[in-house]
């Protein structure tokens, strides 16, 4: 099934399996015919595993030239060690970037502290244009760590250090990241609003009963930054995929 919101495709799919298939053939394909406009192609990753799915497509599929591409992610915890197996960095490179060995990985690196990882990471995501984003929508309606409290449209930066609100934070031990809620850290960095609305295309992968509330809120309420998923309404070029349990509606 779609569904038309405003410029933002819906497509609906029965069952969870069948939502990421259909993602990643989709990206995998807008992958292929970018390749064939422009010699290297930079991609935004989200790290979460709700999309899972889609990643295990990516890391098998056939005829894409990794080797032209150079590949980003959109957040990171703050303070975490560097071998910390929550590391969102950790979880792409396990996940896709180390089986397909794109032709650059930049990874966000708080090593030297958060200021100087923003100031490294927007000067790399300003060497040109983000030609894809991949991206999840939180329980509380996130873009990547940009909860309600610090959700800006109109933001300034291109990466900023973030406050994580509650309801994210318990999100981590809901998914399993994370054996409880004091484990899970309160600090993030991210990539902001305008800077995820920057890519050309915008692919975006929402499974499960607990995003039954944030994909309401996200479809039918007012786009504002209590449902920050809700701008993604206003972007010329992006997909949602859901299942039944995300979407929720008949």
């Amino acid at each position: 099934m779609i569904e038309q919101v405003d410029k933002l495709q819906v497509r609906v799919f029965d069952t969870r399996q069948q939502m990421g298939i259909a993602a990643g053939r989709d990206i995998a394909a807008k992958i292929s015919e970018l390749l064939q406009e422009k010699e290297i192609l930079r991609i935004v990753f989200a790290a979460a595993p709700s999309q899972n799915e889609m990643l295990d497509f990516l890391a098998t599929a056939e005829g894409i030239d990794w080797s032209r591409i150079d590949v980003f992610h959109m957040d990171e915890y703050v303070g975490l060690a560097p071998d910390a197996p929550q590391r969102f960095a950790h979880f792409l490179t396990t996940k896709l970037f180390a089986k397909v060995k794109p032709r650059t990985v930049y990874l966000i690196d708080d090593s030297k502290g958060a200021a100087a990882a923003c100031e490294q990471y927007k000067y790399l995501l300003d060497q040109g244009q983000i030609d894809i984003v991949c991206l999840g929508i939180g329980e509380n309606g996130h873009l990547a760590f940009n909860d309600p409290p610090v959700a800006d449209f109109d933001d300034p930066a291109v990466i900023k250090r973030v406050q994580l609100d509650a309801v994210c934070r318990q999100q981590q031990v809901n998914d399993g990241c994370f054996p409880s809620l004091n484990d899970v850290p309160e600090e993030a960095l991210t990539l902001t609003i305008p800077t995820l609305l920057s890519g050309h295309y915008l692919f975006c992968v929402v499974p499960g009963k607990t995003k039954n509330h944030a994909m309401k809120t996200m479809l039918t309420g007012p786009i504002t930054t209590d449902c920050p998923a809700s701008i993604l309404r206003h972007h010329p070029n992006c997909t949602l995929y859901v299942d039944r349990d995300s979407y929720g509606r008949q």
